[in-house]
């Protein structure tokens, strides 16, 4: 059976969440609901866990949907890069239901968990489908079918704050801008090469050269995936958003949405375009580097000045993608190599962050730092994880946020670009400053009186103290991290080995139409 289910991996990474949405709103029981919710997720991590290690070795699955090969077919393919991502979305995706299950008890009712779990699932879904397929066309329609039910699970916030409707609103409107830009980039695409698959577009892109239409398609599409991953300034619906969403749903959101969109960049700007002409390069080096610059600073600094945790770490997170853009900036291997670590890094780093302030809004009902004084005292384990994230936002060695920084800054120092550098080192140092807003308030201010906050379910904390444990894990061992972004940053490079024949995995009753070579 299982042996049968094998060739099918990547359709069934993507099928089975989306199967298993609408039956947690047929049956309409939150309990039932979550165990489907929790079995599709944790059945989706374990697929991804086996594509990751089937593609290490530098070999591309490609699995042909309903037997149709591309390029007229659909084609999901799996190489080291999206396997990668792959891994990080269905890993916090498994890690944040069992989180959820408690937290959501208490940010909205009741009758709407079987909902809420629907639109998690095809967020999910979404998602793990951008990252999955092969076909650009499909990937509009994957962005499309997450940034639906995100706008949705962050409406959910509204029992608790009625503005999370406001930013669901804007949210939609700025993601709805994104996609229009990225779709018409597809449009003129496909008007110059007559497909969409992306494989077939890097062959017949170079045949086109360097024309007015290829450059109005790289600038829509950049425009459009900067709005969707939050590259300043197009990151406006990102600390609202943040803010307002359920806790649950902002700490699944900040560790896999933008990266998501990241790797969608990525994809398209070095596997599909290459780089072979001077207005990519360019445009990058002109325009994508400075932003970035410019976000991890200004970013940063406006994240001091939050009185909300949540909002600070939103602020935050802009100034984390400045880096992850940063790196792709330089646009040399070590560059993007750097940037595809830092896309992990952050996202269990963030992930962890979230979850604790969750733990905080469930016991006292806010993440404002005015009430959180003293919480150190009462809430240990849960104040300790949110220090360990933070430890690993300004970048402290033996955990991942300083091997990020370690590999942006040695990525720059290959560039000859010791300025450069200097910003990553002055940048990570004004994180010194809005963690110690957060240490100070939890640890050294005396907690009001009356106040009975006590620590956090399990349920809730050991979700958020897997993801502490991981960011120390490999902030001390990172061999698998970096070989792995090692290996998608390879993967991404050798476009040029595109229009070889991979390794084959299609139907077992179609062998006609594939093998494993």
């Amino acid at each position: 059976m299982l042996s049968s289910l094998t060739p099918h991996l990547p359709a069934l990474q993507v099928v089975i969440p989306l199967i298993a949405a609408p039956l947690c709103a047929l049956f309409m029981n939150r309990h039932i609901a979550w165990g489907i919710a929790f079995l599709a997720a944790g059945a989706a991590f374990i697929i991804s866990t086996l594509l990751l290690a089937s593609v290490l070795d530098g070999s591309v699955i490609s699995y042909h949907m309903g037997g149709w090969a591309p390029p007229w077919g659909i084609e999901y393919r799996i190489d080291a890069a999206n396997a990668f991502v792959l891994f990080i979305v269905s890993l916090v995706g498994a890690l944040v239901l069992p989180y959820a299950r408690r937290n959501i008890e208490r940010e909205f009712d009741t009758s709407t968990h079987a909902y809420f779990y629907t639109c998690y699932l095809l967020c999910l879904t979404g998602l793990l489908g951008v990252a999955a397929t092969g076909d650009a066309f499909n990937v509009f329609v994957f962005l499309e079918i997450s940034s639906l039910s995100t706008y949705a699970l962050v409406a959910f916030g509204a029992k608790r704050d009625r503005r999370a409707l406001t930013a669901a609103y804007n949210y939609l409107i700025m993601g709805t801008i994104g996609a229009t830009f990225f779709v018409i980039g597809l449009g003129f695409l496909y008007m110059v090469t007559g497909t969409l698959n992306m494989a077939d577009l890097a062959v017949r892109l170079p045949e086109v050269g360097d024309t007015r239409v290829t450059r109005v398609a790289f600038v829509f599409i950049l425009v459009g995936m900067g709005l969707k991953l939050a590259m300043f300034p197009l990151h406006l619906w990102l600390p609202n958003a943040y803010s307002y969403a359920p806790s649950a749903v902002t700490a699944f959101l900040a560790a896999t949405a933008t990266k998501v969109a990241l790797y969608v960049l990525l994809r398209f700007m070095f596997s599909v375009f290459q780089f072979d002409h001077a207005v990519q390069s360019l445009t990058f080096e002109y325009v994508v580097m400075p932003l970035a610059i410019v976000a991890m600073f200004a970013a940063s600094i406006a994240a001091i000045f939050q009185e909300d945790i949540k909002r600070l770490l939103a602020y935050s997170s802009v100034a984390q993608v400045g880096y992850m853009l940063l790196g792709i900036a330089l646009l040399t291997e070590a560059g993007v190599t750097a940037g595809i670590i830092h896309l992990f890094n952050h996202a269990v780093t963030k992930g962890a962050l979230f979850l604790a302030v969750g733990c905080f809004v469930y016991q006292v009902g806010s993440s404002r730092l005015g009430d959180l004084k003293g919480i150190g005292k009462t809430m240990p384990w849960t104040t300790a994880a949110l220090a360990a994230g933070g430890l690993s936002l300004i970048g402290v060695p033996l955990t991942v946020g300083f091997i990020s920084k370690w590999h942006l800054i040695q990525a720059s120092l290959e560039t000859g670009s010791l300025l450069i550098a200097g910003m990553i080192v002055a940048s990570s140092l004004i994180a010194v400053v809005y963690v110690w807003r957060i240490v100070e308030v939890a640890y050294l201010e005396p907690a009001p009186e009356g106040r009975e906050a006590k620590e956090a379910p399990l349920s809730m904390i050991l979700p958020t103290y897997a993801l502490v444990a991981a960011s120390l894990y490999f902030g001390i061992n990172s061999d698998l991290t970096s070989s792995a972004a090692s290996q998608a940053a390879n993967a991404l490079y050798s476009a040029t080995d595109l229009a070889t024949q991979p390794m084959q995995l299609t139907p077992m009753d179609l062998p006609s139409e594939g093998a494993s070579q």
